[in-house]
């Protein structure tokens, strides 16, 4: 263990370990055909997927509150900028693997032999720049956690607690970012976070259900829309009330 600013973090240098290509969840794969085929969904979501539309169905859009989820969802959002979500999707068991289950103290006491292991891993997506952005957005991360004493009460502060509730009919009604993505990124930049533009913060924002941005004809946008909100006190400034912001 080591103290940098305050902040107490595990060294991680080379640990034994194998590249290898871990298969879908089993599942996450077995989804009902029927129910593929004959629910609505997103215009986005590839039917011929089965993990993609388990992830619809089952991930998007759900407020997610735990730090730990909502780190992962950061890293494999910074990894998939310039690329697609379904190649992260499908490298997602490698990832946890590899980055230790997402753990940010962990992942913020990475060494530079570690990070050459993980250059050499296939199963992941191997950008030195993305894997040192990891690392360091991990440390941001707690920095965030000692500040605030969550990062979900932190983030979950920029909507004050209450997702915004989109009404999207069709592809062209996606906006790839908006006005609070774009305070989002500002902010998170200014905290020393990496790869966290305002198209990677409104991917983010979508992902956990900061917004739900499921189209009104999709069966999940009721199911999502009618979750219980929490009401979360916050002191990050600029917050705006837009529980109902219809595009």
């Amino acid at each position: 263990m080591a103290r940098a600013g305050g902040i107490r973090i595990r060294l991680t240098s080379v640990r034994p370990q194998t590249p290898y290509s871990v298969e879908p969840r089993q599942d996450m794969i077995e989804w009902d055909c029927f129910a593929m085929q004959e629910r609505k969904r997103c215009p986005w979501v590839p039917l011929d997927d089965p993990l993609y539309v388990a992830y619809h169905d089952t991930e998007w859009g759900v407020p997610v509150h735990d730090d730990r989820k909502l780190f992962e969802l950061l890293i494999l959002e910074g990894f998939q900028a310039g690329l697609s979500w379904r190649t992260v999707l499908h490298k997602r068991e490698n990832f946890r693997r590899a980055f230790d289950g997402f753990d940010p103290r962990a992942v913020a006491g990475y060494l530079d032999g570690k990070v050459q292991l993980l250059l050499a891993d296939a199963g992941i997506i191997r950008n030195r720049l993305k894997v040192q952005g990891a690392v360091r957005n991990a440390y941001s991360f707690l920095r965030v956690q000692e500040e605030f004493g969550t990062f979900d009460r932190y983030i979950w502060g920029f909507v004050e607690g209450c997702p915004v509730k989109n009404v999207l009919r069709a592809m062209e009604d996606y906006p790839a970012s908006t006005p609070l993505s774009d305070r989002l990124s500002r902010d998170l930049k200014a905290r020393g976070f990496t790869f966290v533009g305002t198209t990677v913060c409104y991917a983010h924002m979508q992902a956990t259900g900061m917004v739900n941005d499921h189209t009104v004809d999709c069966f999940r946008y009721g199911e999502v829309h009618g979750g219980a909100d929490r009401s979360i006190p916050s002191k990050v400034p600029g917050f705006i009330d837009n529980r109902q912001n219809i595009i």
